[in-house]
């Protein structure tokens, strides 16, 4: 007589659809098993860390817990997302007339891409199970990278970021949020140790302490969430980077166990954002830029600070054959670009454009 398998439970059902999706992670939290993260949030608020992000202190009380964006709540279901490049992220450090575009922003909107998954997994969860549930990605007042941690995916690692054993510094994380009581998992335990990597490649000095970030301060603030000019300490500490900054990240020891994701077509990336020559970038006017970033989360800063990027980033080529696409920028309707290829050109050619920085206090 053979014996019976044992019944597979729903959590072992779930964890194997995610994996199916092609989630690379899957854990299970009680929505009240990360409480100190209310606390944290409200002393980062406090000190301005979070800068021009206005929305992080609007739904502070949402973004705090679980249960106070939906009360209903029970378990969260955290799933994260391999987009582990497959090149180095750094190897364009230094090249001049190259802009360089964070990794995760050079395939599709991972916006769209896991929240299609994320909704195909909650369907086939309400069909088997019969719950409510939501699903986020990134918008919502969610803290994910506290859940995660909680739900044993990984941890916070010193850049503020998830680190996982497996994936290393490179998830894409989303929650589903649900009435159903699952057993949790254990929660992830830090493993960063000694290691101060991360700290020390930050460009701008963006970590007031380990597990801290001062978003003021970070180049994938600067450069996407900040509007208008961005201050002169950090202009040549930007280089080349135009969205974004991989630097923390790029550097974290776990990544060595992360296989690249190149296999997964949706973030596959574009051969016009791997590596964008600054002179296209600084000629773009709305309908191009619309045309060259449809269907990437880049979309969504808009030209203007994307031209404000790249001027900047010119300005650090040492590179005076670009000065030809600056010059139309200096008379920018937008008050940044124009500040920004000013400040540039005065850096390619101080004996010609100096004393227009100096009319602006832009100089050095």
């Amino acid at each position: 007589m053979t014996a019976r398998r044992p019944m597979q439970t729903l959590e072992t059902a779930i964890k194997a659809e995610a994996a199916r999706l092609g989630f690379a992670a899957c854990g299970f939290a009680r929505a009240d098993a990360a409480p100190r993260t209310a606390a944290r949030l409200a002393a980062w608020l406090a000190e301005g860390c979070h800068g021009d992000m206005i929305w992080m202190e609007s739904r502070a009380e949402q973004r705090g817990s679980p249960a106070g964006l939906w009360p209903e709540v029970r378990s969260v279901i955290m799933l994260g997302m391999s987009y582990a490049p497959a090149n180095d992220p750094l190897r364009l450090e230094g090249e001049g007339t190259i802009g360089r575009i964070s990794a995760y922003a050079q395939g599709a909107d991972y916006h769209d891409v896991v929240k299609k998954l994320l909704k195909q997994l909650a369907r086939w969860l309400v069909e088997r199970a019969g719950c409510e549930l939501k699903v986020f990605v990134d918008t919502a007042p969610v803290m994910e990278k506290p859940l995660a941690e909680a739900a044993g995916i990984g941890w916070q690692g010193k850049h503020s970021n998830l680190v996982s054993q497996s994936d290393g510094s490179w998830l894409f994380l989303g929650a589903i949020y649900t009435t159903l009581e699952l057993a949790p998992d254990a929660a992830g335990r830090d493993r960063c140790g000694s290691c101060t990597a991360c700290q020390q490649a930050c460009p701008t000095d963006a970590f007031p302490a380990p597990y801290r970030v001062d978003a003021r301060r970070c180049i994938s603030y600067l450069t996407i969430e900040h509007k208008g000019p961005i201050p002169l300490e950090f202009r040549a500490a930007l280089g080349n980077r135009i969205y974004g900054c991989d630097d923390c990240l790029a550097v974290c020891p776990w990544n060595k166990f992360a296989a690249s994701a190149a296999a997964n077509l949706a973030f596959a990336p574009r051969a016009e954002l791997v590596a964008p020559a600054l002179a296209d970038l600084l000629a773009l006017d709305d309908a191009s830029f619309r045309q060259v970033f449809a269907g990437s989360p880049i979309k969504r800063i808009g030209r203007d600070r994307m031209v404000r990027n790249a001027a900047l980033a010119a300005g650090n080529s040492g590179e005076p054959a670009l000065l030809d696409r600056l010059m139309p920028l200096f008379d920018d309707p937008d008050p940044a670009v124009s500040d920004a290829a000013l400040w540039a050109a005065a850096r390619l050619a101080p004996e010609r454009f100096a004393y227009k920085a100096d009319a602006l206090a832009i100089s050095g």
